[in-house]
């Protein structure tokens, strides 16, 4: 997974723990990106939720990079890719 993937994919990202987690529990992922220098009491939950829904999680190095792919200003720790 690459920073290049979710800055293609604007208009169908969910940013951030919460928005992911309710996305996932809903039906509506198709895949899962978490920086590796996320807190981890963050991720744990959203990795575990993905892999009971057959969720594919990928991960990148860097949560700075990683909000910048999906256009905002600050870091994420992770985002969703929706159908």
């Amino acid at each position: 997974m690459s920073y290049e993937k979710v800055a293609q994919a604007q208009k169908q990202l969910r940013i951030g723990a919460k928005q992911v987690l309710k996305s996932i529990k809903n039906g509506e992922v198709l895949e899962v990106v978490i920086a590796t220098d996320a807190e981890r009491h963050v991720t744990d939950k959203i990795v575990k939720q993905a892999e009971q829904q057959n969720v594919p999680v990928y991960e990148v190095d860097s949560m700075k990079e990683l909000g910048q792919a999906t256009g905002i200003d600050v870091g994420a720790a992770t985002v969703a890719i929706t159908k």
